[in-house]
C-alpha cells in the first residue's frame, strides 16, 4: 500500500466522527487541514499527541488549520477519548479503515519484538487545494504542534 506523499492529491473520503456525524474530505474544500493518524484512542502516546494538539489548537487555528484525528477505534471509544480530554476537533471512528487505507498508513509494525499490522502514526498537512503540503513521518507525541507550526 502506497502512503500519500508531498504533492499528492488527497482522495475524497468519508467516515463518521465520535458523534456519528458523517465527515467528508470535501467538507474542508478551500481550507487548510491537518489529518493526524494515531494507533489507538486513550493509549499513552495517543493521549500525549492529541493533548499537545489540543493545548496548541488556538495557534494552529490562527495559522488557518482545521484538525481531524483518525484511528480505527469505535465511535464510542473515540467519543470517550474526546470527552475525557476535551478535544476541540473531531475524531474519526474509521473502523472500516477507508480513510486509513486512502492515506496508506496501515501496514506492518513491530512492538516488543512482535510483528503485526496496524496504523502508523503519521500526520498529513493539506493545503486549500487538497494537495499534501507535508507529511510528518516521525511524530513527536509530546511536541507535535511545534513540529507542525515550525514547518520542519
Amino acid at each position: 500500500m502506497k502512503t500519500l506523499q508531498k504533492g499528492d492529491i488527497v482522495p475524497n473520503f468519508s467516515s463518521i466522527d465520535e458523534e456519528g456525524n458523517t465527515i467528508q474530505f470535501s467538507d474542508y474544500k478551500g481550507k487548510k487541514l491537518i489529518v493526524f493518524f494515531y494507533p489507538k484512542a486513550s493509549t499513552p502516546g495517543c493521549i500525549a499527541e492529541a493533548c499537545n494538539l489540543r493545548d496548541h489548537y488556538k495557534e494552529l487555528q490562527e495559522k488557518g488549520y482545521n484538525l481531524l484525528g483518525v484511528s480505527a477505534d469505535s465511535q464510542k471509544r473515540q467519543s470517550n477519548f474526546k470527552n475525557k480530554y476535551n478535544f476541540p476537533f473531531p475524531l474519526l471512528a474509521d473502523e472500516s479503515k477507508e480513510v486509513i487505507y486512502a492515506f496508506g498508513v496501515w501496514g506492518p509494525k513491530k512492538f516488543m519484538g512482535k510483528e503485526y499490522d496496524g496504523i502508523h502514526r503519521k500526520t498529513f498537512i493539506i493545503d486549500e487545494k487538497g494537495l499534501i503540503e507535508r507529511v510528518i513521518e516521525k511524530v513527536k507525541t509530546k511536541d507535535h504542534a511545534a513540529q507542525i507550526l515550525s514547518g520542519n
